[in-house]
């Protein structure tokens, strides 16, 4: 029997419309799932985004106050893609309020933030799911499987990159993304936190780890009124920059693995560069983010001179069958929010995590806040979720 779900978005810059469209899509692409979402309300403090926001996808209700959405009792679910410094205050009172709770990376501003939200959702007995999309892709789901099946023999080293422009241009906005209070630990919080799912996903949990971070861009302009995206700037007061533009980080596996990760926001020529390259005893797995549905693979016995084959992921990988019916069809960062919406309804209706969980945001943030005093004292630095 198919009942609906009554959804909210609290913050409509471009990740709460992401979340929007794929609530929309989600019947779409898996009709076999009982709950269907309805657009309740839509919470955002810019004057007139929400009731924009409402009037193109439909949304029942329209609001600047959060706080409203908690007291709705027509709300059962709620997405949280508001600014990180806000994410434990909302995302633990919308728990309190008794919603599941779909809510973005990196859960607050740190590991206590993230502790915080995931203990409100564990004594509410509601779901929780994070917004780390990037193991959603099925090659990445694949590439998991391969590993797991020994088919690059024991795993010996990875590298995992997160390379983006979005913050080159020295004319950026001073936007609260840049602010330690507001913005956490800057491209820590936004790209690494990526990079450290992926990782654990991929090769089980981090032990220890040294850090090293940056800031290239130490100046930019105060915007003159509300912002969204990356805004520029020019001519306005300027302000310093006072978190990380990048982070190159040495990882210790509990496996005994060893890897790198490294993250920049400030990368000039490299748009969205996210990708991985894991090495084993007899093989090797690597894939790039841009090429979604690619993996390149080598294995076999050959050990030098092996060669790599690309690899089209098809209809047996993770969810692709969802969405295309045969191997190389492209798929698109929006499909993988499908995917994280699909797992998260699914989640609601049976009463049990699909996909990502708020353990898995508690082991990042750990992570993040271990690469912080790492970069600080200049050591290996444990890492205790």
């Amino acid at each position: 029997m198919v009942r609906t779900l009554g959804v909210a978005v609290v913050g409509f810059g471009w990740m709460g419309r992401v979340h929007t469209q794929a609530y929309a899509r989600v019947p779409h692409h898996f009709p076999q799932l009982t709950l269907r979402p309805r657009l309740v309300a839509v919470a955002e403090e810019v004057p007139g985004r929400a009731e924009e926001a409402a009037e193109r996808f439909g949304f029942a209700s329209a609001t600047r106050d959060w706080r409203e959405i908690a007291a709705d009792p027509r709300v059962e679910a709620v997405s949280v893609t508001a600014p990180n410094f806000l994410h434990r205050e909302i995302g633990v009172a919308m728990a309190e309020a008794g919603k599941h709770l779909w809510i973005e990376k990196p859960v607050g501003l740190t590991a206590a933030d993230a502790r915080a939200v995931a203990g409100a959702v564990a004594a509410a007995g509601v779901q929780g799911a994070v917004g780390f999309n990037y193991r959603n892709a099925p090659a990445v789901e694949a590439a998991r499987d391969l590993i797991a099946a020994g088919e690059i023999g024991t795993v010996t080293h990875a590298r995992v990159r997160l390379f983006s422009d979005y913050a080159a241009h020295p004319e950026g906005a001073l936007t609260w993304r840049y602010e330690r209070a507001r913005g956490g630990s800057g491209v820590l919080g936004d790209l690494a936190s990526h990079g450290v799912d992926l990782a654990r996903f991929l090769l089980g949990d981090i032990d220890s780890l040294t850090a090293d971070t940056a800031v290239f861009v130490p100046e930019r302009a105060r915007p003159a009124g509300a912002t969204a995206g990356h805004t520029r700037a020019s001519g306005g007061e300027l302000g310093p920059v006072e978190n990380e533009d990048y982070v190159g980080c040495l990882l210790r596996f509990a496996s005994g693995a060893r890897g790198v990760l490294e993250a920049c926001r400030v990368s000039v020529g490299e748009q969205n560069n996210y990708g991985f390259e894991v090495h084993g005893t007899r093989g090797a797995v690597f894939w790039d983010f841009r090429r979604m549905n690619e993996l390149g693979v080598s294995r076999g016995t050959g050990y030098q001179d092996q060669p790599v084959s690309t690899v089209y992921v098809g209809p047996g990988a993770g969810e692709y069958a969802a969405f295309q019916p045969g191997a190389a069809n492209a798929m698109g960062y929006d499909d993988l929010k499908v995917i994280e919406a699909y797992r998260f309804l699914r989640s609601v209706a049976e009463g049990t995590p699909y996909g990502t969980t708020l353990a898995d945001a508690v082991h990042s943030a750990a992570a993040l806040d271990a690469m912080c005093r790492s970069a600080e004292s200049g050591t290996w630095v444990s890492v205790r979720p």
